[in-house]
């Protein structure tokens, strides 16, 4: 595998199991901040290191009509805030090339959705800025094939960057992961897997995403039996009232058991001294 690097207190790529988690996009100030710290919580009883995630603009809705966010500039001021005040880093989503400054100066993360991880311009932005850096595997690309996407990162001279595996087109309106990928693109850079959006129908209930989420303990356990570094799963503590990708959202109150299952599958997995 290649480099290993720290986003501030979470060791990226050095044997440690970590946690992406949060809800899918920011509802409200207050939400974001309740959800924060009741992630915060959990992980500080496990020592289980946390990144914050949530984004202040869904950019790739299925329809027109869907909730998207604050927007940029809200978005950015209470991420930033949050970041200050609970100590956590934070990771959110970038849509455009001229977004990735603003948002870099309240973050720690710049996450490459999934449909944009082949757009060089947006890449070698986020880049610029000095973050880390999590690309999505696009559900349509192979995975021998990111090892571009992460080249047009280090050729900035920024090698702080990790893979998220997050399922491939199988049909329509369906995702399938191949496990395989794990290994083949953690020879390029650090790997996660995001086990929320691995379970998402996309546009299956008319003009919706739909989802599975029963199946994300299965495949996390898998993803972490097969050695994967982190782990992206977006939390929510009502998902039947979340207001983007509540379909495909792990309950909040099924976190703590399922990262304690995690745990011992990567500590029984590891190698042993």
């Amino acid at each position: 595998m290649s480099n290993s690097f720290e986003i501030g207190p979470v060791q990226v790529g050095a044997g440690r199991l970590f946690l992406i988690a949060g809800p899918c996009v920011i509802e409200s100030e207050a939400h974001v901040r309740a959800m924060a710290d009741a992630l915060q919580r959990i992980a500080a009883d496990l020592a289980l290191p946390l990144i914050f995630k949530a984004s202040y603009d869904k950019a790739n809705r299925t329809s027109v009509k869907s909730f998207r966010g604050p927007g940029l500039l809200e978005g950015t001021r209470i991420l930033g805030r949050l970041a200050r005040e609970t100590g956590l880093p934070v990771l959110t989503d970038v849509h455009e090339p001229a977004h990735c400054d603003v948002a870099a100066e309240a973050v720690d993360v710049l996450q490459i959705p999934a449909f944009l991880c082949r757009q060089t311009d947006l890449l070698v932005a986020a880049a610029k800025t000095g973050r880390a850096i999590n690309i999505k595997k696009g559900q349509f690309v192979a995975p021998w094939d990111m090892n571009h996407p992460v080249e047009k990162i280090r050729s900035t001279a920024n090698e702080r960057v990790f893979l998220s595996e997050r399922g491939s087109c199988f049909g329509y309106n369906n995702l399938v992961v191949d496990f395989r990928s794990l290994p083949v693109m953690r020879a390029f850079a650090p790997v996660v897997f995001d086990g929320t959006h691995s379970v998402q129908q996309p546009s299956a209930t008319n003009g919706v995403s739909g989802g599975q989420p029963e199946f994300i303990p299965l495949l996390a356990r898998a993803a972490v039996a097969a050695g994967v570094d982190g782990l992206f799963l977006e939390v929510h503590d009502n998902p039947a009232s979340a207001r983007s990708d509540g379909a495909n959202a792990l309950d909040l109150k099924l976190l703590k058991p399922l990262l304690e299952h995690l745990l011992a599958i990567h500590l029984a997995a590891s190698p042993q001294p």
